[in-house]
């Protein structure tokens, strides 16, 4: 833990203000909304990993509380749930280290949260946002329904030879319906790690963490326990209803870790090679289709496992020598 002042607070409400702007101005526009709503969540990480959890609680607090006075309720919870608290739970992973001897390490170093539980951890956060967000929005049939028909009126508006029969449009709601929250999950996901990745980068540069800087190409892999949550999501995708909503939002997120793992995985076998720049801009170009990026899953599928980092130092930063037990027996610290 940092230290609980003033000038922590009031970084931290700097950055729920840096926060809300850009959330806000992601509802202006169109083009570069998901982005921007993206980076909303780059102030709150780099307050957290560098000043602590209280300026990553006072961020999230400044940035809700401007989202539902100034926009509305709805406006904050959806920025809350999607961006601002997975963001404050990723600083706060972050900054988690403990003695490396305490987990059959050297003695003299550090054990950081491996990068594989953190990305674990935002998997579950997303899916667990969009169970909100969906119940809070009354998201199904009914609602998707409603903008697969006013994208067909538009559509048969320009030209009427387009317009499906009515079977058509009935196959592609239901498809919809489980599409949504699988995209929106994967997509949330990718954000906010590649978000998490450059407010750490920033942060070390600054040095105002001292968790050290990893090669993600090797290090960025999924926890294999997350193999059965993914397993467990399929499945209930075809239960349909509730149930498959919710594997299809758990589906998404799980893959999208799934699919980084994968990445990090071809830049790794890239690495060095003549081939190396050109396979690499053809694979994330290729991403925009559904099979490329289904290889890129079973890539990370395929690969489960958990590097630790470690850095000098036999005490974690924040951490006294007088460390009660209790906070000697949690796993990290």
């Amino acid at each position: 833990m940092k230290t609980l002042n003033a000038k922590t607070v009031l970084i931290g409400a700097l950055a729920g203000v840096a926060g809300f702007m850009l959330a806000y101005a992601a509802s202006f526009n169109a083009l570069f909304s998901t982005l921007l709503s993206a980076a909303s969540a780059l102030p709150i990480l780099i307050a957290g990993l560098g000043w602590g959890n209280a300026a990553a609680i006072a961020a999230i607090i400044v940035a809700g509380g401007l989202g539902a006075t100034m926009v509305s309720p709805f406006f904050a919870l959806y920025t809350l749930a999607i961006t601002l608290v997975p963001a404050g739970w990723l600083s706060h992973l972050g900054n988690l280290a403990r003695p490396a001897s305490e987990i059959g390490g050297p003695e003299g170093l550090t054990a950081w949260y491996p990068l594989s539980d953190i990305l674990m951890h935002l998997c579950a956060v997303i899916t667990l946002a969009l169970i909100v967000l969906g119940f809070a929005a009354g998201y199904g049939p009914d609602a998707t329904g409603e903008l697969i028909d006013a994208f067909m009126q538009a559509l048969a508006m320009q030209n009427p030879d387009l317009a499906a029969d009515a079977a058509l449009v009935a196959q592609f709601k239901s498809m919809f319906v489980v599409m949504l929250p699988i995209v929106q999950g994967a997509t949330s996901v990718i954000l906010l790690f590649v978000a998490y990745h450059f407010a750490a980068r920033i942060a070390i540069a600054s040095g105002l963490t001292s968790r050290p800087r990893e090669d993600v190409a090797k290090s960025l892999r999924m926890h294999r326990n997350a193999i059965f949550v993914f397993l467990a999501a399929l499945v209930a995708t075809f239960f349909g209803g509730t149930i498959g909503l919710i594997g299809a939002a758990c589906l998404g997120a799980f893959g999208g870790g799934f699919l980084l793992a994968g990445l990090a995985r071809m830049h790794l076998a890239a690495r060095g090679q003549s081939w190396g720049v050109p396979v690499i801009i053809l694979s994330y170009l290729s991403l925009i289709f559904t099979f490329p990026a289904l290889i890129f899953v079973v890539m990370g599928l395929l690969d489960t496992r958990r590097a630790i980092a470690l850095s000098p130092g036999a005490n974690p930063p924040g951490n006294d020598d007088d460390t009660d037990d209790n906070e000697r027996n949690n796993p990290w610290t």
